[in-house]
């Protein structure tokens, strides 16, 4: 039975004994797997229905397999198709037919049994890589540009062009390429001055810059590496070349990126770390408070999930909630512990700690996206609050969600100075201060996720 979510393939083969053969070794791989007795009848089938990748024959009646790549690659809406050529002629001559045409892989039937699998999913995988990489090619010249995006297109990448650097950065600014190629002499932005201000960013910067060019100087070259380019090809140049030269980019980019990504993940890990055994540190002072940061963090995390937030924002809006009291790390015992009413210069110590929270997250880049929660979590919806007595909107979001959790824990908590209150008597007092207090959209949030409890 055919499962749409799986790869669609299409099988090219006159000899029905060899299609049967390639269904069995194929078969582990669970894919939706069509069949077309020439190349003639593939194009028919093309017309009408959509797929993955094509393994075809070459040696066929009516269309053979070159022919039908050739005309694959003519067209847009296939030409991105990868085409695995699978033939008895394996001779060079025959091989480079094949490359020729436009195939991806070229494999001899004697290798079928043992190669023909793991060659479908390296393709696929490839495939479905280049379909989410963004090249933006950027050239005075519309031949060069026409060109470079229908070979790259080709290759199935998605392609977005430009004819000066002005015009590039205003794309750049809107959607981050994965791989920028652009020509050196341009009107408007040159090449250099491209490259510049793309290094000037550190988060444009991100994305490798590949030189094109007709100028073939060594000095040239190097005076482009010294400013940030990550290649030069010198035109003209054919698009294969140019095509292997960005996958090797790129594979080596997402390697480094990954590699950083793995560096900061221990480094955030175990500065985290010690920075929650100093909030676990802080609540042991007092028994009253001990678990109340896991308790704000458990309500913020659910709150924010009915937003529909991404698990990266939910993740950092949980370790935000544990960290959100850290400043108080700063505030003497003598204030902090105090059974009785606070006098106005206790009550100004304790006012520092969003500023002090603050204070420690700004040393650490990977903990900034909490640092809203940390230091604005005591604002008030009408203004009244602090730090920066910041009103309504412009408190940021994750603070008015985390004022109304550290709220509702802090009413229903025994603290020093009073027993903690029933569920029914906090959720009254959140709704009294309803857009004075606290954000009205976030009270209703609360009662959502509440209402969601078991």
């Amino acid at each position: 039975m055919e499962n749409n979510n799986e790869p669609h393939i299409l099988l090219v083969e006159d000899s029905a004994m060899i299609r049967k053969y390639f269904q069995k070794v194929l078969a582990s791989l669970q894919m939706n797997i069509f069949e077309a007795a020439d190349g003639l009848v593939a194009l028919h089938m093309l017309q009408d229905n959509k797929y993955d990748l094509i393994i075809t024959d070459i040696d066929m009646p009516n269309l053979d397999g070159i022919e039908l790549c050739h005309q694959l690659k003519k067209k847009p809406e296939t030409r991105a198709i990868p085409v695995i050529m699978v033939s008895s002629l394996d001779s060079d001559e025959d091989v480079d037919r094949g490359f020729q045409a436009g195939a991806s892989v070229y494999l001899s039937k004697t290798d079928v049994q043992e190669r023909l699998c793991q060659v479908v999913e390296d393709v696929l995988s490839k495939t479905s890589q280049r379909k989410k990489q963004h090249i933006l090619v950027v050239d005075d010249s519309n031949i060069i540009r026409s060109i470079v995006e229908d070979g790259l297109c080709q290759a199935g990448f998605q392609v977005i062009t430009a004819a000066h650097g002005k015009e590039a950065l205003d794309f750049i600014h809107l959607k981050r390429p994965d791989l920028i190629l652009c020509d050196i002499a341009m009107p408007i932005m040159d090449g250099f001055e491209l490259c510049r201000e793309i290094q000037a960013d550190e988060t444009l910067r991100l994305s490798p810059f590949v030189v094109m060019s007709t100028n073939s100087e060594r000095g040239h070259m190097k005076r482009m590496l010294e400013i940030g380019a990550a290649a030069y090809i010198v035109k003209p140049f054919n698009i294969d070349q140019l095509v292997f030269l960005i996958e090797k980019i790129l594979s080596d980019h997402f390697m480094l990126l990954l590699n950083e990504k793995e560096r900061l993940d221990l480094e955030r890990s175990a500065m985290l770390s010690s920075i929650t055994s100093l909030s676990t540190a802080l609540e042991a002072r007092d028994a009253y408070t001990r678990g109340h940061s896991e308790a704000v963090a458990k309500i913020i995390t659910g709150m924010i999930e009915l937003t529909g937030a991404n698990d990266a924002d939910i993740e950092n809006a949980n370790i935000g909630g544990k960290l959100h009291d850290i400043g108080k790390i700063g505030v003497r015992d003598s204030v902090l512990l105090k059974p009785g009413k606070l006098t106005y210069d206790e009550y100004e110590q304790i006012k520092k700690h969003p500023g002090i929270g603050r204070g420690i997250l700004k040393s650490i880049p990977s903990l900034s996206n909490m640092i809203d929660i940390v230091y604005h979590h005591h604002e008030r919806f009408d203004g009244n609050g602090y730090p920066e007595n910041l009103k309504g909107d412009a408190i940021p979001l994750w603070a008015r969600i985390t004022a109304v959790a550290d709220t509702y824990h802090a009413l229903t908590s025994d603290r020093p100075y009073r027993q903690g209150m029933p569920k029914d008597q906090a959720f009254q007092i959140l709704t009294d201060v309803k857009g004075t207090q606290l954000c009205p959209d976030c009270v209703e949030l609360f009662f959502n996720w509440y209402n969601q409890q078991d």
